[in-house]
Parts: structure tokens; C-alpha cells; sequence
């Protein structure tokens, strides 16, 4: 682990509980992993650019095999240099709150800001898609407030999980631990809970620093 990039979706700063746990789990990193260098990414501060028609547009010409020109010329240089920022580390930590049962919009952003052919992935007619980050682990560390396991779809649904492990591996990571904090926040108990989960959080740590087996919790 040389090179660490904290990718953050939340944008409630200190009021953040996924950010208070990701706090955690850097510091027990950095405690095993002096020589780690670690940046944080947060996704809310104006630095990842739109995707919108000129980058999808362009996009679509590079799949082409033709070089973007004018406005998709630089909504293509846009998302490179987003994606070059992304690929310099080896090793993310992605923390997520559950947005209405799945990412928050940002991450989603992101997520379509690197996607890109190339980059992030190749694709054969015959063969599919191959993704191009492999070598690289990541740590995903997710909570909620109101759904959780065992509660029932009056609490919502869990579409978060599915999509964003569906991602990670799509683009060649494969080695990924998890840790989820799902506790229901409306009960007196919630602050008990988080202390629980900041002690957790911490031996997760200490074996995503320890190892580069995936480790589930």
C-alpha cells in the first residue's frame, strides 16, 4: 500500500457519520502504514466536472476509434484528468451513505465521469467488457439510517451494495472489503451503536492493513 485516495460521497463534513467511521479507518491505516501516502477526494467540493452531452458525445467518438474535437475535445480532457487523479492510487477507501436505497448522486457521477473506454475498461464484441484496474483493492465502508438487514421493505431496499461491488469489479477490482453501518437511528440506543462501530471500524482497518485478502464484514 503506497498510495491511498479516500473517495468521500457525503457532503455533510462533520455532521457525517460514513465520514466519522472513514476518519477511523484512515488513521488505523496510517498507524500500520506510516509510509502510506493518503489523499481524500471529497466528490461535493467543484472539482469533478458534469458528464453531460458534449463528454457522453465524446465518449461515444473515442469508442468510434475518432479523436474528439472542439467542446467534446475538452469535456474528453476533463473526465482524463478526473480519471488520471483516480487511477495515481493502488489502494481507495470509497465511503458511501445510502442515498434513497442507493448512491448518492455524486458517486454516481463519478462513477460515469471514469468510466472510460481505455481507461477504466476495454471491450471485444466477442469477449465483452475486461476492466483495467486490476492489481488495485479497495476498502467500502456504506451506512444507513433507516434500512438495514432483517428490517422489512417498509424501511426501503437495498440497492446500493449490489451496484457499487457490480462496478468496482466490472472495472477489474476485485479484491474488496467491505464494512457496513446500518443501525436504526430513530432508537435510543444509536449512539451506543456508532461507538460499537468505531471499534469495528478499527479492527477492519487494521486487517485491510495487515492483509490483501478481502476481508467481509
Amino acid at each position: 500500500m503506497n498510495r491511498l485516495l479516500h473517495i468521500s460521497a457525503s457532503p455533510r463534513s462533520e455532521a457525517s457519520v460514513t465520514l466519522t467511521l472513514a476518519r477511523s479507518f484512515l488513521d488505523g491505516v496510517a498507524a500500520a502504514n506510516p509510509d502510506v501516502e493518503i489523499e481524500t477526494w471529497d466528490l461535493w467540493d467543484g472539482t469533478l466536472p458534469a458528464f453531460g452531452p458534449a463528454a457522453a458525445a465524446s465518449k461515444m467518438t473515442v469508442i468510434a476509434g475518432r479523436t474528439p474535437t472542439g467542446d467534446e475535445a475538452a469535456a474528453w480532457e476533463a473526465a482524463l484528468a478526473a480519471f488520471d487523479r483516480f487511477e495515481r492510487a493502488d489502494t481507495y477507501l470509497f465511503s458511501v451513505p445510502m442515498w434513497n436505497m442507493t448512491v448518492p448522486y455524486i458517486l454516481k457521477q463519478f462513477i460515469d465521469v471514469v468510466s472510460q473506454p481505455g481507461r477504466l475498461f476495454t471491450f471485444d464484441p466477442e469477449a465483452g467488457y475486461t476492466g483495467l484496474l486490476s492489481g488495485k483493492r479497495a476498502a467500502v465502508i456504506t451506512t444507513s439510517a433507516v434500512w438495514g438487514p432483517g428490517r422489512g421493505p417498509e424501511f426501503g431496499a437495498n440497492h446500493l451494495h449490489d451496484y457499487f461491488q457490480g462496478w468496482l469489479e466490472w472495472a477489474g477490482i476485485s479484491e474488496v472489503s467491505t464494512f457496513g453501518f446500518h443501525p436504526n437511528m430513530a432508537t435510543a440506543d444509536a449512539e451506543a451503536a456508532l461507538k460499537q462501530a468505531l471499534v469495528d471500524v478499527g479492527e477492519f482497518s487494521a486487517r485491510f492493513a495487515a492483509t490483501r485478502q478481502p476481508q467481509l464484514t
